[in-house]
Formats: C-alpha cells, sequence, structure tokens
C-alpha cells in the first residue's frame, strides 16, 4: 500500500486495480493522510473554499421515476408545480442581498414545458441579475428538452448558452455503471447518454461538475468505474476544449423516504447507503484516483457540518455551498440542506484552515472572515 501511495504522490496515476486495493485494505488514517497529503500537492494552500448560491427547483413534475428520488411528481398529480420566472427571479433577489453569486436551477424532466420557457427565463435572470452565475439543468433536463423540441442535445444547449446559462449541474450521474443505473434509474438509459451531454457542455466552454451517488448496494469495482469514466471524460474535454469538470462532488443515497429505500427495507443495511467512515474513504479514493480533476467537495448536507470537516482532511478543498434553498435531497430524509456563509466559514476555521469564498468557476472572491473562531472541533466518526 506504501509503494501504491508512493506512485500517486509521484505523478503516476492510480490504476482501478490499486484504487481497489486501497478502497479495500488501506487502514482509515493511512488513506485519508495520503488522500490529504495528495490534496495539498494540487491545492497547495491552507485554504477551503466555499460558495454563497442558492438552489431553486424550478419544477417538480418528472417522467423519470427515479427510485431513490422523494422530490419528483408525474405530470397529473395534484401536488405538481412549476414556478413562474417573477418568482424565480424573486428569489435570486435573495440571494442577491446575501452576497450570493450563483443560482443551482434544476428541477424535473416536465414534458409539458417547450424551450421558450427555459429561452425566457434564462434571458429574464440574465438581464435582472447580471452578476448571477446561471448553473442551470442537467444533463437529463437537457435531453428532456431536445425530446420535446425535437432538437439534438448540442442545439439545445448552444441556445440557453445563448439565453445566459453559464453551466451545468452535475446531476443525474448517480452511477455511471449500466447495471446499477438500470436498476435505479432505467428511464435516464445509458450511462454514455449523461456523459455525451457533459461532453457537448464542455465542448462549448460551459462550467460542468461531476457527481456520485452510492450506497446502492453496488460493489466497490462499480464505484471505481464510475470515477475511471469521469476521469477518462475530464482527460479527452482537456486536451480537446481546454476545459473539463471543475470537481467532483459524492455523497450517500437517502433512503428514508423513497421507493428504492421501502423496495429494499428487507435487506441489509450494511449493503445500503454508507455511514461517516465509509463516505470518507470513498472521498480519499475520489482524490487520490480523479487527478485530473482539481477539487473535491465535501457533502455537509448529506452527512453533516461534522463529517464534512473530516473530510476536509481525507483529501476535499472544497465545502460546497450554502444552498439557501434545497427540496431534492431534504424530501429524501436529510434533516439540514441549508447553511449560512458563517457556519461553513466556522466548519472550515475549526477544521484548521482558512475560508475563502468563490464563484461558480473556482476564482476567489472576497471574503469578509468572521470573528469567533475558537471553539474546540468535534468529529465523531462512526
Amino acid at each position: 500500500m506504501r509503494a501504491i501511495i508512493d506512485e500517486v504522490h509521484e505523478g503516476i496515476p492510480l490504476s482501478e486495480e490499486n484504487a481497489l486495493i486501497l478502497y479495500e485494505e488501506a487502514p482509515l488514517h493511512q488513506l485519508l493522510q495520503a488522500a490529504h497529503t495528495y490534496r495539498l500537492k494540487i491545492n497547495p494552500n491552507s485554504e477551503v473554499t466555499y460558495l454563497v448560491d442558492r438552489n431553486i427547483n424550478y419544477t417538480n413534475v418528472c417522467t423519470i421515476n427515479c427510485q431513490f428520488c422523494s422530490f419528483y411528481r408525474p405530470p397529473g398529480h395534484e401536488e405538481n408545480y412549476t414556478q413562474e420566472i417573477n418568482e424565480i427571479s424573486n428569489r435570486v433577489s435573495e440571494l442577491e442581498q446575501i452576497g450570493g453569486s450563483r443560482i443551482l436551477m434544476q428541477g424535473g424532466v416536465n414534458p409539458s414545458l417547450g424551450l421558450d420557457y427555459y429561452l425566457d427565463l434564462l434571458k429574464q435572470l440574465r438581464e435582472k441579475h447580471p452578476s448571477i452565475d446561471l448553473d442551470c439543468f442537467s444533463p437529463i433536463e437537457i435531453e428532456g428538452i431536445a425530446e420535446v423540441t425535437s432538437r439534438s442535445t448540442l442545439e439545445v444547449l448552444k441556445a440557453l448558452q445563448q439565453a445566459g446559462m453559464h453551466g451545468l449541474p452535475g446531476g443525474g450521474a448517480e452511477m455511471l455503471v449500466d447495471g446499477v443505473r438500470m436498476d435505479i434509474s432505467p428511464k435516464k438509459g445509458h450511462p454514455d447518454n449523461w456523459l455525451r451531454v457533459m461532453e457537448e457542455a464542455q465542448s462549448l466552454g460551459l462550467i460542468t461538475s461531476a457527481t456520485n451517488v452510492f450506497g446502492f448496494g453496488e460493489s466497490l469495482e462499480d464505484r471505481i468505474e464510475h470515477m475511471r469514466r469521469i476521469r477518462e471524460l475530464q482527460a479527452s474535454s482537456l486536451e480537446n476544449y481546454r476545459i473539463g469538470f471543475t470537481s467532483f462532488i459524492a455523497w450517500p443515497v437517502q433512503l428514508e423516504t423513497n421507493t428504492y429505500g421501502k423496495r429494499n427495507k428487507g435487506r441489509n443495511r450494511i449493503e445500503l447507503g454508507a455511514g461517516a467512515t465509509e463516505y470518507l474513504r470513498h472521498i480519499a479514493i475520489a482524490r487520490l484516483y480523479l487527478h485530473n480533476i482539481p477539487h473535491i467537495q465535501a457533502s455537509w448536507p448529506t452527512m453533516g457540518l461534522d463529517v464534512a470537516q473530516m473530510a476536509l482532511l481525507a483529501g476535499a478543498d472544497d465545502i460546497g455551498s450554502t444552498m439557501m434553498e434545497e427540496n431534492v435531497v431534504s424530501a429524501s430524509g436529510t434533516d439540514k440542506t441549508q447553511s449560512t456563509e458563517d457556519e461553513l466559514q466556522k466548519a472550515i476555521i475549526r477544521a484548521g484552515f482558512k475560508p475563502r469564498k468563490r464563484n461558480s468557476r473556482y476564482e476567489l472572491i472576497k471574503t469578509t472572515v468572521i470573528e469567533d473562531s475558537s471553539l474546540p472541533c468535534k468529529i465523531p466518526l462512526q
């Protein structure tokens, strides 16, 4: 294991076989230390970044029926909603008032919305809120818009970009392994679809991130296969377009209130979801394996701020965003899916780092650091 870790530090990309050895066998302290050391090689400073933003879930109407999603409602359901443009603009104004710089806008695959809805929305938001980055519509939503409008996904992306879209969220990747994907979200289709839309977005210069939801009972080989596909696309996009994924964000599936959790209620809980220790192992492996991804983000909405602090010592260099409003993860049973800038700063400081505010491009922006930073750090491991 020491030899494998030394090779990574020497610049030799971690192979799938060696990644599996570390994932399965490396002592936790050794693995986290190795990932943190490698993080300092890629981002050699004592800073941890964060983003002040707002999640806006503009519609909950969706035809994809992902087994682990508690947020969506099928067309015709009495709880359906689609927000008007003025309603969304008011939410963006609230973000501006607290010094935010980005909205992350996602919803469902809503067959009643044509391209004009999305173009008008983006144009008005860009006109009314020129300082706010618009990261909107995950790859599966882009596919849905393309299907409704009989256009290619590349044509849709070009039209949305021209209307003011700045980037594409990484949602909808879950596991880029066909067997797992067909079990949890068969209507999303083959993993190649997600990868293709992301490559198209990168070819246009749009900002993108890569995500990973794990804990569906998949194998460790499946988890590494997901990372392999992300790493290969990153290498190709950096070579061809000089732009790729800004970051990698992973979190365990939330099982409390969704169909997938109920369907597997009788299974061994060790096989499903993930506790703090397994999450930290996953983050550490991601940092060591994804050598060409510049940033690894800690997921406090699913794991809590205490575990996110520990992830900052396990390879992560970013603690994510305030979110301000979040409906998808919270619908699956997570208690806390919003945080203040002060809370994120305190978590970063107590983990031993300096907080720095960023925008969606990971450019550092003016940061006013809180005064009270003296409380001790308490990080329980499960």
